[in-house]
């Protein structure tokens, strides 16, 4: 039987629903409206107190003000103020350097170097089609001079510091192999492309070991796969071992050429809302896989680790990772300098965030730093993790190490990389953020 209300109800109704949508309105408006307030109130206090000590400086301090230096000074201390671990400000050089990483370039003559006990710079590698290759300088070499400076420990930095400049820009070197020296009269910088990507082989396993992923990885990392498996590998053994991360853009064109149809990650921003960051198509490479992590392995280098197993596509074998899962973003000023603030939280595509613990491989194996030797030189024999991922491979477990569950891999937090598309105005990363490798200390430089 149909029910019928009166008008009346009808209308006292009405209002009721009205009255609550009112309130409720209200309520929030006021509660911006307040918090807006606060803010101008707070931005107000800011700017009176640093006008404040602007004036008095101006008018008692005896010295000279460089402007510049002032304005990124206080650049500086604003984004250390907000206490974001990875957030940082850059100067319109340092930025550039940075973008410059993220596209897998820098500006030199394209050498990794180290520095020696009497403070020469050691040729640690040449990168291909660099002015360094041209020149004829191998690794091994000793740099014991750049341009009017003699190598010690004393001017070792002030060196690595003349190497760098702009492209273009001509330099002159005397390069020591063995106990005979050799002038470089002239060698130009320009721009290189930063090698990331390096694979060997054992009988059928193809490795590949990817040292960071920026614009370059992925071009680099095909051309190393397809490569492998056209010679005769039947699985392979992916190595992010001290690989600190970098773009987000980079990381998802090496999955997707991996992974099967699905989603690779989900980002969270600060209002709680998610999106979908990566996809793969169903193209994909189907032969066994072992990822290498350690403490280093972080950032995109851990999405890469996760989303392979989250797939059951690999197993990962080492020690456990470094547990960044926070997105980063640069945007740049008005001037050319940028800032780098977190903004998003990830997911890999179907466990929980990692951020702040880390991923605890499959099989655990422990390894001393000093025994993970350079791509072209490393071997299963000499590397007790290397061995074990071998090993899985052939026999399909690990002997003499910790198993850990799969349920256990994981756990509820957070995430941190640079988001890839935005690395122009803004990863990739990566670096890392951990910073790219560009940034580099004096035992480990990129020039």
């Amino acid at each position: 039987m149909n029910k019928k209300i009166s008008l009346g109800v009808a209308f006292a109704l009405m209002f009721i629903v009205a009255t609550v949508t009112f309130t409720t309105t209200v309520m929030y408006t006021r509660n911006k409206f307040n918090q807006t307030v606060s803010n101008i109130t707070q931005r107000e206090a800011m700017y009176d107190k640093l006008a404040e000590i602007d004036t008095y400086v101006r008018n008692n301090y005896i010295g000279s003000i460089d402007e510049d230096l002032l304005m990124d000074s206080i650049a500086y201390g604003y984004m250390s103020g907000i206490e974001d671990r990875y957030g940082s400000y850059y100067t319109v050089e340092q930025y550039e350097q940075i973008t410059n990483s993220t596209e897998g370039k820098i500006v030199g003559i394209g050498i990794t170097a180290s520095r020696t006990e009497n403070g020469y710079i050691l040729v640690e590698e040449v990168y291909p089609d660099s002015p360094a290759a041209a020149a004829q300088i191998v690794a091994g070499e000793l740099i014991v001079k750049v341009n009017d400076i003699d190598l010690t420990p004393e001017t070792y930095a002030d060196a690595i510091n003349e190497i760098g400049g702009q492209a273009g820009t001509t330099l002159s070197l005397v390069v020591r192999n063995g106990s005979e020296d050799r002038e470089i009269t002239e060698i130009t910088r320009r721009k290189v492309q930063k090698p990331t990507v390096y694979s060997n082989s054992f009988d059928e396993i193809g490795y590949v070991r990817i040292m960071e992923f920026n614009g370059t990885t992925y071009d680099q990392f095909k051309t190393a796969v397809e490569t492998l498996l056209n010679g005769g590998a039947t699985s392979l053994v992916f190595d992010v071992r001290d690989n600190g991360g970098g773009t987000l853009d980079a990381v998802v064109k090496v999955l997707d050429m991996l992974l099967p149809e699905g989603d690779l990650a989900t980002s969270v921003d600060k209002s709680g809302n998610v999106e979908i960051i990566g996809t793969s198509d169903e193209s994909h490479i189907d032969v066994p896989m072992v990822v290498l992590t350690n403490g280093n392995t972080a950032s995109a280098a851990e999405l890469f680790t996760q989303a392979l197993r989250d797939y059951e596509a690999a197993k990962s074998v080492g020690t456990k990772t470094y547990g960044k899962g926070t997105m980063q973003v640069y945007h740049k000023l008005k001037d050319g300098s940028a800032i780098k603030i977190t903004t998003n939280k990830y997911n890999p595509p179907l466990s929980q965030n990692y951020d702040g613990i880390g991923i605890t491989p499959d099989y655990e194996v422990a390894i001393a730093m000093e025994e993970i030797l350079s791509a072209d030189a490393i071997s299963p024999e000499m590397d007790p993790q290397l061995a074990a991922a071998v090993e899985y491979l052939t026999t399909g477990t690990v002997t003499a190490s910790n198993e850990i569950n799969a349920e256990d891999t994981t756990v509820e937090t957070e995430t941190d990389i640079v988001n890839g598309e935005e690395t122009t105005e803004s990863e990739g990363e990566e670096s890392s953020d951990e910073e790219s490798a560009e940034d580099s200390t004096e035992e480990n430089t990129e020039e």
